[in-house]
């Protein structure tokens, strides 16, 4: 398998457990693609901003977790917006069957391991 790919990972926080399942399967060895997660876990109380940017600016692309949630996370804006001002490659994915939020500016895809990996292997 190539290098592994470094990813950034944009999700509201209350979508985290959709963004662990994303991490649990990329381990398992049948699957397609194999990436680096640099997602942040916690809000950081200060400068938080630039410490995300520098984790985006180290990533070869961005995997957006979209749900309704997305529409009311203010981090999860900041992070696909600082996503779109470095110019990295964004993969937006519908995370749940019943739920197909649009979110302003971005293109959103159904969720496919196909979808991901090409995506993953591409960037």
């Amino acid at each position: 398998m190539p290098d592994k790919k470094i990813v950034f990972i944009a999700f509201a926080i209350e979508d985290e457990r959709l963004r662990d399942f994303l991490k649990g399967q990329s381990l398992l060895d049948h699957c397609p693609f194999e990436y680096i997660d640099l997602s942040v876990k916690e809000a950081y109380d200060s400068d938080w901003k630039e410490k995300v940017r520098t984790r985006i600016r180290r990533s070869h692309g961005v995997i957006v977790l979209v749900s309704e949630n997305s529409l009311t996370s203010t981090g999860q804006k900041w992070e696909i917006k600082c996503a779109k001002e470095e110019g990295k490659p964004i993969l937006a994915i519908w995370i749940y069957t019943n739920d197909r939020t649009v979110i302003p500016g971005v293109s959103t895809k159904i969720w496919t391991w196909e979808t991901v990996g090409k995506f993953i292997d591409n960037i």
